[in-house]
């Protein structure tokens, strides 16, 4: 599902953020994504999503080859993936429903093909009777749960949550945690990036470190 061989990124001359990474993560698995702040989590999690590109390597995505791919191509694989920030990334003047909705809206679907499935999500992650609240009104644990249903909302095959659990006290951690194992027992590929490894030592789930800007996996 993701190949990456050789990979290296950084910004115009200053120093590697990344050196020569490679993984590959099969379909269906569970991954955490560990490391100290600015180990370099988000970039990596950034390449995948197709957001920048590898200054040298490989990177192939659901068995393509992506430093050749058009505009088009690039957008039909980043729709096969949802992503989940830390900083939420809701949008104040859209409700918790419409916020959750907008990925398929932007991708033209009707209000009619969607609008139970998107309630029946929000039910699924505890905001069933926050659906047309503006995200100003909601806690922060709220939006997160906000966040992770508009990640899930196009039916992605792959998900990667950018440390989704920071701003968020250890109950709240762990639920959220909760989704993400659900998400994965129904099929979905989850890569969780997070540095707590109180967290981590809940779910038996394969474990990626960056350290100095190299990946290693933890046996």
């Amino acid at each position: 599902m993701v190949e990456l061989e050789g990979v290296g990124f950084q910004y115009g001359e200053g120093a590697p953020i990344l050196s020569e990474v490679s993984v590959s993560l099969d379909p269906g698995s569970f991954h955490f994504l560990s490391g100290p702040s600015g180990a370099g989590k988000t970039t990596l999690i950034r390449l995948v999503l197709l957001a920048v590109k590898p200054t040298r390597g490989r990177l192939r995505l659901f068995g393509e080859e992506t430093d050749s791919l058009g505009g088009g191509a690039l957008t039909r694989l980043r729709r096969r993936m949802g992503v989940v920030f830390q900083d939420f990334r809701l949008l104040d003047h859209l409700t918790t429903y419409q916020n959750v909705a907008l990925p398929l809206v932007v991708q033209g679907y009707e209000e009619a093909s969607f609008r139970g499935e998107v309630v029946e999500l929000l039910q699924w992650v505890g905001l069933g009777d926050r659906v047309g609240v503006y995200p100003p009104t909601l806690s922060g644990g709220e939006k997160q749960r906000a966040a992770i249903a508009r990640a899930l909302i196009a039916r992605p095959e792959l998900i990667l949550a950018d440390e989704p659990t920071g701003n968020v006290d250890p109950p709240l951690a762990r639920r959220l945690l909760h989704l993400f194992v659900e998400l994965n027992r129904l099929g979905t590929s989850v890569v969780l990036a997070t540095h707590d490894v109180a967290l981590m030592d809940q779910v038996d789930a394969g474990r990626l470190i960056l350290l100095d800007g190299r990946l290693y996996r933890d046996p």
